[in-house]
């Protein structure tokens, strides 16, 4: 299933493609409490963070930025 991206997410300039492929190539998921953060590389091998919230018939990401060091330990 495809993400769907919501404005939120390209605050920090991360492109539709490069949000796609970190989603389809998680390397981590942390699951927090109001959202699922997936640890992914960008098309260039540039790890970035995507904060994703949804259920079993819908998944949207709401957030994606460079991975920050809290989520590369």
């Amino acid at each position: 299933m495809e993400p769907v991206i919501l404005s939120s997410a390209r605050k920090h300039r991360i492109t539709d493609l490069d949000m796609q492929h970190a989603f389809r190539n998680s390397i981590r998921i942390e699951i927090l409490d109001d959202c699922t953060m997936h640890i992914g590389s960008d098309r260039h091998g540039n790890l970035i963070e995507l904060g994703c919230v949804g259920d079993l018939d819908s998944i949207f990401i709401i957030h994606a930025m460079r991975a920050r060091e809290k989520y590369l330990r």
